[in-house]
C-alpha cells in the first residue's frame, strides 16, 4: 500500500508539472514565434542532435519558418535563420539585440571584458579596445608589418620540417598567436617554448570541447550539470588558467607602466585605468583589464589557427586549386618578395579560396549567442527581454541561391564570370553588427599573408590519397573542428 502511495505521489506530481508547463508555454508564447512544444526540465532537447545541433537549426527552420522559438530547460530562444531575417536582427535590431546570451562555461569572463561581457561595462570596454587596436595597426600597415615579420620566422620553422610529416595544430597556430601577442603584450614567443605551446595546447582544448555535445548540454543545461564530472570542469579550469596567466602579464606591465610610452594593448587600458583611479565606479579594474585581454588573445589565437589549418586540409584534398594559387602567386609576387595586402588587388584567385575555405568551413555557425536587451517587435512576434537570440551565420555561408552546391568547395563562388573577386553580402563569417568580431580586420589579413608566404615557397604534400581526404568536421557546436592530420611542405625552390 506504502509503495502504491508513493506511486500515485508520483504521477500526480508528474501530471502537475505537465500542467504547469502547459500553462506556461501557452501563456508566455502567445505571441512569440512558431516552434515546437516542450517538455517539462528538458524543454525541446529531443528536437536537437547534440552532436549537430546547427544541422538540428536548419531542419526546424524548413518546419517553423525562419524565426522559431526553443525551451532548453528553462532558458527560451528565439532562433534566426536565413539570411533577410539574420540581416534584420543583427543591422535593422542591432541594439535591441545586442546583448549577449550567457556561455556558462566562460563564466570566469561573466559581464567582463568584450566578448561574453553582458554588461554594463560592454559598451565602454569594446569602444575604447577598438580605439586602442586601431591606434596599435588594427587593419593598417602596422599589423601588415607584424604579420609579415612573422611570416618570415613561420617560413624558417617550416625549413627545419625538411619535408618530413608534422602535425600542423601548433607550428602554424604560432604565427597568429605571436601576431596577437605583439599586439597585447609587446612580447614574441620563440615556436618552442614551454609557456607558449601551453598557451595554445589550452586555446585549441577548449574551442574543440567546446564543440562536442557534452558542452552543447552544460551550456544550456548547467544548472542540472555543474556539480556531475565530464568535460565542463575541464574548460572551466582552462579558462581560469588562461585567465591567470594573462592576470599575471597585466600586473607586470602595471608595475613597470610608463605613461608616457605605452608599449602595448595592455598598458594602454591600465592607463585608462590610472585616470579613474579616484571615480567611485571604475569601468577598468585589473580583473576587467585581465579578461579584456584573454578574451582578444584566445579569439585573436584560436580562430584564425582553425581556419589555417582546415585551409591547408582543403588544398590538399584539391591540388588543382592549390596549383592555380601557384601560379597566381608566381605572376604576382614572385619567388622571393613578401606577400604584401597590395597584392590582394592582382590576386582575386587567391582572394577568392581564402573566402571559400572561411565560407566552406563555417567556423563558427551559430554564431554566439545574443540576447534580447528590452522587450522587441520583430516580424510581428514579441521578443521578450532577456531571451536568447540566435542569429544562425551557417544558413547565410551554405545559402543555396547565393552559393550554388554549397556543401562543395567551389572558389568560384567568389569569382564573376571573368575571374575578378565577387563580394557577396551573405559572407558573414565575422559576424556584424554590434557584435562584430573586433579582429576581423586582423584575421582577414593574417590568412592571405600567411597563405600566400606558405604557398609562394613550398608545395603541400599529403600522406594519403587527396580523394580519402576527409573534410568533414571531427565534431561540431561552437566551433567546427577540423580532423587532425599530418602533412609535408616540400620547398619549391
Amino acid at each position: 500500500m506504502a509503495a502504491l502511495g508513493i506511486t500515485i505521489i508520483l504521477l500526480g506530481w508528474m501530471v502537475t508539472l505537465l500542467l504547469i508547463s502547459i500553462w506556461k508555454h501557452i501563456h508566455s508564447s502567445w505571441n512569440l514565434p512558431p516552434g515546437p512544444f516542450p517538455l517539462p526540465i528538458i524543454g525541446n532537447l529531443l528536437q536537437l542532435d547534440v552532436k549537430n545541433v546547427p544541422k538540428s537549426f536548419t531542419r526546424l527552420a524548413e518546419r517553423f519558418g525562419p524565426v522559431f522559438t526553443l525551451y532548453l530547460g528553462s532558458r527560451r530562444i528565439v532562433v534566426v535563420h536565413g539570411y533577410k531575417a539574420v540581416r534584420e536582427v543583427l543591422l535593422d535590431y542591432k541594439n535591441e539585440f545586442s546583448g549577449r546570451g550567457e556561455i556558462p562555461a566562460f563564466q570566469a569572463h561573466k559581464d567582463k571584458g568584450v566578448i561574453f561581457n553582458n554588461g554594463p561595462t560592454w559598451k565602454d570596454t569594446r569602444r575604447f579596445s577598438l580605439t586602442v587596436l586601431r591606434d596599435y595597426g588594427m587593419g593598417k600597415q602596422g599589423n601588415e608589418l607584424r604579420i609579415q615579420k612573422e611570416a618570415h620566422v613561420l617560413l624558417e620553422e617550416l625549413r627545419k620540417t625538411q619535408g618530413q610529416p608534422f602535425d600542423p595544430t601548433y607550428l602554424i597556430g604560432c604565427a597568429p598567436c605571436n601576431v596577437i601577442s605583439d599586439i597585447l603584450f609587446h612580447k614574441h614567443f620563440d615556436y618552442n617554448d614551454k609557456t607558449f605551446l601551453r598557451l595554445m595546447s589550452l586555446f585549441n582544448e577548449n574551442f574543440y570541447l567546446l564543440s562536442t555535445p557534452w558542452l552543447q548540454l552544460y551550456n544550456y543545461f548547467s544548472g542540472y550539470i555543474q556539480y556531475l564530472p565530464g568535460r565542463h570542469r575541464k574548460v572551466i579550469k582552462n579558462v581560469y588558467e588562461i585567465k591567470d596567466y594573462v592576470y599575471e602579464r597585466v600586473k607586470e606591465h602595471y608595475q613597470s607602466l610608463d605613461p608616457n610610452c605605452p608599449q602595448d594593448f595592455t598598458d594602454c587600458l591600465l592607463m585608462e585605468m590610472e585616470k579613474e583611479k579616484h571615480s567611485s565606479e571604475p569601468l577598468y579594474t585589473l580583473d576587467n583589464i585581465a579578461v579584456t585581454v584573454a578574451d582578444l588573445f584566445f579569439a585573436g589565437t584560436e580562430t584564425t589557427s582553425t581556419t589555417l589549418r582546415y585551409g591547408l586540409l582543403i588544398l590538399m584534398k584539391y591540388p588543382e586549386i592549390e596549383e592555380k594559387l601557384h601560379e597566381e602567386i608566381d605572376r604576382v609576387i614572385g619567388p622571393s618578395r613578401i606577400p604584401a595586402v597590395k597584392d590582394r588587388l592582382e590576386m582575386p584567385y587567391m582572394d577568392a579560396v581564402v573566402h571559400e575555405i572561411q565560407r566552406f568551413i563555417n567556423l563558427v555557425p551559430s554564431n554566439l549567442p545574443h540576447e534580447a536587451t528590452r522587450d522587441t517587435m520583430f516580424r510581428g512576434y514579441l521578443i521578450p527581454k532577456g531571451t536568447v537570440v540566435i542569429p544562425t551565420l551557417d544558413s547565410l555561408l551554405y545559402d543555396k541561391q547565393e552559393f550554388p552546391d554549397p556543401e562543395k568547395f567551389k572558389p568560384e563562388h567568389f569569382l564573376n564570370e571573368n575571374g575578378k573577386f565577387k563580394y557577396s553580402d551573405h559572407f558573414k563569417a565575422f559576424s556584424t553588427g554590434k557584435r562584430v568580431c573586433v579582429g576581423e580586420g586582423l584575421a582577414r589579413m593574417e590568412l592571405f599573408l600567411f597563405l600566400s608566404a606558405i604557398l609562394q615557397h613550398f608545395n603541400l604534400k599529403s600522406l594519403v590519397d587527396p580523394k580519402d581526404i576527409d573534410l568533414s568536421p571531427l565534431t561540431i557546436g561552437f566551433g567546427s573542428i577540423p580532423r587532425h592530420y599530418k602533412l609535408c611542405v616540400i620547398p619549391r625552390s
